[in-house]
This record gives structure tokens, sequence and C-alpha cells, in this order.
């Protein structure tokens, strides 16, 4: 994987008759020549410091994306906290930070070889591979999938200006750092970021259907469901606060789980809930309650619409860009979550819901992700053919 040192005579050309052979034919991209043909798909590596048994979007959404890519005929490797020694992250032990990573994780990319770097977080993780590529010039691509600089402040008072000024310095070295909706895209333009492009969410149209309802039959109706990290900065005591009928049911682990059943006895609290068993969850609920305001999308919410549930939620960002333009059916957005929820249970329309979540497919945000891979000479629709996704 060293650095093309060859003259004009053409050696170039030949060295790049299949792309996936390295990680440093890659960077060559960025030269000009004819493009390669690329056959058999593509070698990715996908480095994120979230990952299972973490229950959140970001972990759902890469395995989703991972699974898909891997169905087209492409070979994802992840890297991950499962691969290293780890400790928890202070004040919130779900997550893992890997002790004394740069050298595994070189290791690991010269190993797999692949024909693209995808950074998803900024952890020690995500700062290795981003160390790895920039010493070997290799071009990488990042996403922006939390608000870092929020939760910062949120559990340490770290100023939000600090957290920002981090993560434009993590991010501005990447060919393109993925965002998730075009509010995020003006709202992240605002604070300095560059060089981003749309790379949308979906949902797994197949494991979230509508189904069953019995198995919150036991619990009093109409259920208020919530599905998510029992975190602070999610704001789930908005919910639980919340003067509602019925029950109130949270799917989710996290640092204030032990604080939050024992102030709400009311609420019931089930775990963190996967596969098949959360997809029950979904279907059983009368209403999906998101109380977030730091999320930047919100994948739960298209999958408790695909599952034919209406969502409750604060009118801000990831909320917004699911419900806008849906039918009221779909759920309701506003300041007072208490009466979104009431108006969203009082309104809800199974098939309505269903059909919106139809319009986020997996298949086309992993195309998107695709083109979104895009460097000098190579274009969409060479990533496109690369990874065998052309329409």
């Amino acid at each position: 994987m060293e650095s093309d040192k060859t003259n004009k005579n053409g050696t170039k050309k030949s060295a790049l008759r299949r792309l996936g052979s390295s990680v440093g034919r890659l960077t060559r991209a960025k030269q000009r020549f004819d493009m390669p043909n690329v056959e058999g798909g593509l070698k990715i590596i996908i480095a994120t410091d979230a990952w299972k048994p973490q229950l959140n979007g970001v972990v759902r959404t890469l395995d989703t994306l991972g699974r898909i890519l891997t169905d087209f005929g492409n070979e994802v490797r992840y890297i991950t906290p499962n691969d290293f020694k780890s400790v928890p992250l202070p004040s919130y032990s779900e997550i893992r930070l890997s002790l004394l990573p740069n050298r595994k994780v070189a290791k690991i990319i010269n190993d797999f070889q692949p024909d693209a770097i995808h950074i998803a977080t900024e952890g020690p993780l995500g700062r290795a591979a981003r160390r790895f590529c920039k010493r070997r010039q290799y071009p990488f691509t990042t996403s922006f999938h939390t608000r870092f600089a929020e939760y910062a402040n949120e559990r340490w008072k770290v100023p939000t200006s600090w957290g920002y000024s981090i993560l434009r310095d993590f991010h501005k070295d990447g060919e393109t750092m993925m965002v998730a909706t075009p509010g995020l895209v003006e709202e992240l333009t605002e604070r300095k970021f560059g060089d981003m492009k749309l790379w949308a969410r979906g949902v797994d149209l197949e494991q979230f259907v509508p189904g069953d309802r019995a198995l919150l039959d036991k619990h009093e109706r109409p259920v208020f469901l919530y599905v998510g990290r029992l975190a602070v900065e999610k704001s789930i005591e908005d919910f639980l606060e919340a003067d509602l009928p019925g029950t109130k049911v949270i799917v989710g682990e996290g640092p204030q789980r032990e604080e939050l059943e024992a102030k709400y006895k009311n609420a019931v609290f089930v775990g963190s809930k996967f596969g098949d068993e959360l997809t029950q969850y979904y279907q059983a609920a009368d209403v999906f309650v998101f109380p977030s305001r730091t999320d930047t999308f919100g994948l739960v919410n298209v999958e408790a619409l695909a599952c034919g549930v209406p969502v409750a939620a604060y009118p801000v960002r990831g909320p917004l860009e699911i419900l806008d333009g849906a039918p009221i059916g779909c759920g309701v957005m506003d300041e007072d979550l208490t009466k979104a929820c009431l108006s969203a249970y009082e309104n809800r329309d199974p098939v309505a819901c269903r059909t919106w979540a139809e319009n986020f497919s997996w298949e086309a945000a992993t195309r998107q992700f695709i083109t979104n891979l895009a460097t000098p000479e190579f274009d969409n629709q060479f990533w496109l053919r690369s990874a065998k996704m052309i329409d």
C-alpha cells in the first residue's frame, strides 16, 4: 500500500486495473488518468466508536448500511470497540473508549486493503482512522451523527462553541461530511462547516411492519412508547412528566435508567430490545413519543411509523424533516409535548403512517452513501457501478 511513485510511462494505469486492491490505489483517484474497470464489488472500511450492544440510531444506521452493501456483493469491514481493549466513558458506561488504537487500526486497514474508508464517529477509533488516512494521504469520508457539542455541554458543561470547534477540525480534512437532512446542512453551514453532502436515513421496511398489538394489552391503554438511550440529553423526563392517560413504556438502557425508574414508578421500563422483539413493542404501541431536542434525525421515529404508529415530538430538527408534509394521522409536533401526544393519539391513522414511512427507503439511502464517495476523476456512476448498485 505504498504511495504511487511511478512516472508517466503508463505504469499508473496498469497498476490501477482493479481499484479494489488497495486504498493506496484509491489515493491516485486524485490524479488524472482513465477510470479503471472495477469488478467484484467494493471493499469498504467503516470506523465507528458506536457499536453493539448499544441501542441507538447510529448503530442501526451503520449496521443496516453494511448489510445492504453486502447483499449487493460488496465487502464491509467494521472497525469497532469490540476489536480493542476499552474502558467505559465516564458517566456513560455503554459507550466504550478504545485504548491505544492507532497501531491496530493501521494494521486492520493495511490487511483489508479497502477501496474506501468511511469514518462515522469522532471518538478514539475515528481519530485513529483519520490519523492513518492523513499520514498516508488516503481520501476518506466522514458523517455527522451526533450533537457532541450539545451532549458535552449537557453532561460536563463544556462550552458549545468549544465542542463545535473540535468537530469542525475533525471533519475538515475528509473528502466530504455526510449529513442526514437539509435542515442540518443549513445549520452546520452557519456553524462554518464545509464540504457537506446529504446522506438520508432509511428504515428496514421488511423488519418494521404493522402487526399484532397484543404484547402491550396487559397495560392500560393508550400506550405511549419511548425507544432509545436513557440519558439526560434525550429529555425523557419531559415525556415522563407529561399528564397522559394510559401507560408509558420505556425501551432502552442508559445512565439515567436507575434514577428514572426510581422516580417514575408508574412507567414501565423493559430494558433494551432488538430485532423482532423491538418490532413487537413498536407494533403494540398507540403513540411513539420522541422528546429529544438534540438528535440529528431520530431513526426510531421512522421505525415507529413503519409499524403504523404515529409520532409525538417537539418541532425540532429530525422530527421536522421526517414529518414535514405528512398527513396529521402520522403524528403531531408541538412545544407542548402533552398536547402533541394526545393529538397524535386522537388522530392516529396506521395506514397513513406506514405509507409515509415507505418514503424512507434504505436502498435509496445506501445508493446516496455510495455516490458520496465520489473523488476527482471517479464520479457517481463509477461508484454505483463498482458497488453493483446501478438502477
